[in-house]
């Protein structure tokens, strides 16, 4: 196996991860990332951000190409590799990847999350015959027809409003009583006659042939069968941290806990964005912590 040595290395590609990447490398720190499926991470679904990052392009797919394109000006190595291992070693870590090792002074995990999955009959059956996780993407297919958003909050209601560009209706489905989103995108459905609210409701199936033709849901009053041909998730994200070592903590939603600076229980060990505990979930405070984990990592290096 190989092994490569850099002041930083940092795993994950999203925005996090590029902007503290991008600010390490301006520091003269040698810095690289680890990326197991491609730059950009959840943004890249998002064809307009919002709020749009300042300076920046408003789509995820353009905001990210751009950081990424900055960084490889700027000297960082982008190695698409998922990484398998954290482990600390002789007073600095090493990450490990199917083909090699990579030390490290100090890592900062800005690994992300994932879309939860729903776990229910006929989800991964219909991955890609009308199961979608993204409404910019595959909206179009939809056109004048019936699909369904899942969940309640801000991404959930965001991709509702996003698909009644090319949908004839959307179901909004949420197992609770009441939305938990942003007042202004709740505000936004409401005001939307092609959105049909319904609370108190869960989904038991996908159903279908060849594509989706239905889901059977699950309310107070029983089961029913309701015709769909498309069905988006939102039901909140899954943090992706299976190579982290026990060692640091989780919480209760299994993301990584940090001091008020940022560092996880190992030292030298930093975590940003989506996959920390306590981080405020926008892209704003995203962008934030990989400022404050360069700035506290340059320090550190010193």
């Amino acid at each position: 196996m190989t092994t490569s040595a850099f002041d930083v290395i940092i795993i994950g590609e999203g925005i996090a991860g590029l902007t503290a990447a991008g600010a390490l490398a301006k520091k003269g720190l040698s810095t690289a990332t680890f990326e197991q499926q491609i730059f950009g991470g959840l943004v890249l679904n998002v064809n307009e951000l919002d709020p749009a990052p300042p300076g920046g392009e408003a789509g995820g797919a353009a905001f990210a190409s751009e950081l990424t394109g900055a960084n490889a000006d700027a000297g960082v190595t982008s190695i698409q590799e998922p990484v398998t291992a954290l482990t600390a070693a002789d007073g600095a870590y090493v990450v490990t990847t199917e083909s090699g090792n990579y030390r490290a002074r100090q890592v900062i995990i800005a690994s992300g999350a994932r879309l939860k999955t729903l776990n229910v009959p006929g989800e991964t059956e219909f991955e890609g015959r009308g199961v979608s996780k993204c409404a910019d993407c595959d909206g179009p297919m939809f056109q004048n027809e019936t699909v369904a958003v899942i969940g309640g909050g801000d991404s959930a209601l965001q991709e509702a409003n996003v698909l009644t560009h090319y949908c004839g209706k959307v179901l909004l489905i949420h197992r609770g009583t009441a939305f938990r989103a942003q007042q202004r995108l709740i505000d936004q459905v409401n005001a939307n006659d092609k959105i049909e609210k319904r609370f108190g409701t869960t989904v038991e199936a996908i159903l279908g042939g060849q594509m989706v033709e239905k889901i059977r849901v699950k309310t107070a009053a029983g089961s029913e069968e309701i015709a769909a041909a498309g069905v988006f998730a939102y039901i909140g994200l899954e943090p992706n941290t299976a190579f982290v070592p026990d060692s640091i903590k989780r919480d209760d939603q299994g993301r990584l806990v940090t001091s008020d600076a940022l560092e996880t229980a190992l030292p030298g060990v930093w975590a940003i964005g989506a996959v920390r505990s306590a981080c405020g979930g926008s892209l704003d405070d995203a962008i934030a912590e990989a400022h404050r984990a360069a700035d506290a990592v340059a320090v550190r290096l010193k």
